[in-house]
């Protein structure tokens, strides 16, 4: 993954935002909408397209095109800054692979800590009852 070909490769549209501002709000378009296609990226390698379209299947189009909004801020500059952070958050999250979880057998030290607090349990709860006479 190549940082600097993918933030070349990013598509900005800016839109006017609901929101806070007052009367700002119909003048200034200050919502970013950011716009990047996973299929035709230069910045990815095939392995890598291949394991997004996996990870990040629910946030991509059926063509493969990533999209992101922010209008958290009334400044057009802020919300850029604030969706690119949030792109290179979500790239690089889809592409760590998780650990592989190995199976382990519990230890004997383990298995008899369990045994020996069972016992004591039960015999706590032995004595609770009323004695026969």
């Amino acid at each position: 993954m190549d940082k600097y070909i993918l933030l070349k490769e990013l598509n900005y549209k800016a839109i006017r935002s609901s929101g806070a501002g007052g009367q700002n709000v119909n003048k200034v378009s200050s919502k970013v909408v950011l716009n990047f296609d996973l299929e035709n990226s230069n910045g990815l390698t095939e392995n890598e397209k291949t394991y997004l379209k996996e990870k990040l299947a629910s946030k991509l189009t059926q063509e493969f095109i990533l999209i992101l909004n922010c209008d958290e801020d009334r400044s057009q500059i802020k919300n850029k800054s604030i969706v690119t952070k949030r792109f290179i958050g979500i790239i690089e999250k889809g592409l760590t692979k998780p650990k592989i979880r190995r199976a382990t057998k519990a230890t004997k030290a383990s298995k008899e800590r369990r045994l020996k607090s069972k016992k004591t349990t039960a015999l706590l709860k032995q004595n609770r009852k009323k004695p026969d006479l």
